[in-house]
């Protein structure tokens, strides 16, 4: 039986107690998101038994402690979101049973080891570490140069300050000049790009103008998504912050820079930059700033929020529209499971999660439950999934996953067959309606292919009536009634109950072009897609 102290997510501050040392069968050790700070103890070396060791979120200073070479069980570490220094330990290269390995956010320097767990990639995270270089190419770290990797790297340095002290004054102010002259030639080429890699926590509370409710677009379980003008460029961003006193929320933003850290593609929300720090209060901070998308998401089209200023036609998305955009999603899913170095599950794939740019091109956002499908870390994605609590959105999610079955592709795959349900009924899966055994899907079964007009949404039959069809009943001559029964024949498909027997989103993306290409005498958008 293991023995197991969790002390995470609470307001605990001060050193951590050197008495843990005295804890010698203690198996797993957690006291993440905290307010611990101080050194790490050397007494956890008598913690013989510790096979998992979390102290992450904390304020912990100085370098990891040579004594904890003993722990040669260790099977997962986690200091990420600290103020550790010094160089990466040695003796971690000898940890056979070290599995999961995550240094981020600390001030880490020198070499990275490129033995043991460092050929990992997949389960070795040092990003943010400026100070690092070296390591395996995945790791996608900068190069070691002589002054980096030379062991007289602090001598060097110090020679040229000495150096730089004893020049004239004249030459100091040349020097300052030509820096100056540098910035504002970088400054120039603007663009989003260049100015996100310089954002701090001011910047963001400029751009955001002190994250006014005003500039909010949205909120989650995790956190909050504001719109921001970036005073350098003008450029547009968006700003999600963390809610850190969310247990999960950390973990929902390594999740989501893990999962888009490499990955590129048309109809994803694409992440500029990620922010870990302080606030004026001294609090932990943690945001990511996205591409600003002007359409706002896909949820606020399907279902607009009825108001004084706002009529009930402001925002409808036409049948060659939701074709569009649920060819977008498709794609988007169609690179993250089969394209990918490592396929990559989404887990929460609903029409809030669906933003639209300003030529209505659809993306996927908010991959902060996102899993990596890595034989080297299964075990411990699953083992994530279960500490956050959360596999998706109510109405969305898989019923396999409410079983504890183990997260797939197909779990995507489920949840886009109700998205595109829902794009074409109107109607939210989580619905007044839908109680009592009655779901989204089970209508829509019932009602094709005789009376698929029932399940059209209203706005869909309006369109048609106006474009003047003789006989919106008559779906056995009418091309948009065979297109409809069609589109939620996929829908079917992708939302069955055995995992079995959902197609895989390769096939969706193929059947979604036959229908868009079957039926476009006038089309919206041009038809590139990466």
């Amino acid at each position: 039986m293991s023995i197991i102290l969790d002390l995470s997510s609470n307001d605990l501050t001060g050193d951590l107690p050197v008495e843990v040392g005295n804890m010698k069968n203690l198996d797993e050790l957690y006291v993440p998101q905290n307010r611990l700070s101080g050194l790490l103890p050397k007494t956890l070396v008598s913690c013989v038994s510790l096979e998992k060791l979390y102290l992450d979120g904390n304020l912990f200073e100085g370098p990891i402690p040579s004594s904890l070479s003993s722990l040669r069980g260790l099977e997962a570490l986690d200091v990420s979101n600290n103020n550790l220094s010094g160089e990466i330990p040695e003796f971690l290269v000898r940890f056979g049973a070290l599995r999961y390995l995550n240094l981020f956010f600390n001030n880490f320097e020198g070499v990275i080891p490129s033995g043991g767990i460092f050929k990992n990639a997949s389960a070795t995270f040092v990003e943010g570490n400026s100070k690092l270089c070296g390591g395996i190419p995945e790791l996608h770290m900068l190069r070691c140069n002589l002054k980096t990797s030379s062991s007289n790297s602090l001598r060097l340095k110090v020679a040229i300050i000495v150096v730089t002290l004893g020049v004239t004054l004249a030459f100091t102010c040349l020097l300052i000049l030509w820096f100056r002259k540098k910035k504002e030639k970088q400054a120039t080429t603007t663009g989003v790009e260049i100015s996100v890699l310089q954002l701090s926590y001011q910047s963001i509370v400029g751009a955001t103008d002190g994250f006014s409710t005003q500039n909010l677009v949205g909120s989650g379980s995790f956190g909050s998504v504001y719109k921001g003008v970036l005073e350098a460029s003008g450029a547009v961003i968006a700003v999600k912050v963390l809610n850190l006193l969310n247990r999960g929320a950390s973990r929902s933003f390594l999740a989501e820079c893990e999962a888009l850290k490499n990955i590129r593609h048309r109809n994803l929300v694409k992440v500029l930059t990620a922010i870990s720090g302080v606030d004026y209060q001294g609090n932990d901070f943690k945001a990511l700033v996205y591409e600003f998308m002007e359409n706002g998401s896909l949820e606020e089209w399907l279902h607009p929020l009825i108001g004084m200023n706002e009529p009930e036609t402001a925002r409808n998305l036409n049948f060659f529209q939701r074709v569009n955009v649920a060819i977008d999603v498709a794609h988007a899913l169609e690179y993250l499971h089969h394209h990918c170095e490592e396929p990559i599950i989404h887990c929460d794939l609903k029409p809030s999660n669906i933003l639209l740019d300003e030529e209505m091109v659809g993306h996927i956002s908010d991959f902060g439950l996102a899993k990596i499908l890595s034989a080297d870390r299964l075990n411990y994605s699953a083992n994530k999934s279960s500490s956050l609590g959360l596999r998706g959105t109510i109405g969305y999610a898989p019923p396999e996953y409410g079983m504890g079955s183990e997260l797939s592709t197909k779990g995507d795959v489920y949840s886009y067959g109700i998205l595109l349900l829902e794009m074409f009924t109107g109607k939210r899966p989580t619905g007044e309606r839908f109680t009592e055994g009655l779901s989204l899907r089970n209508f829509v079964k019932a009602e094709r292919p005789e009376r698929i007009i029932e399940a059209t949404d209203p706005i869909l039959v309006e369109e048609r009536v106006t474009r003047g069809t003789s006989d919106v009943k008559n779906s056995r001559n009418d091309r948009h009634l065979r297109c409809l029964n069609t589109l939620f024949e996929i829908g079917l498909t992708c939302s069955a109950e055995s995992p079995n027997e959902r197609i895989d989103m390769s096939d969706v993306v193929t059947k979604l072009c036959s229908i868009r290409d079957k039926f476009h005498p006038t089309r919206l958008r041009h038809e590139v897609r990466t």
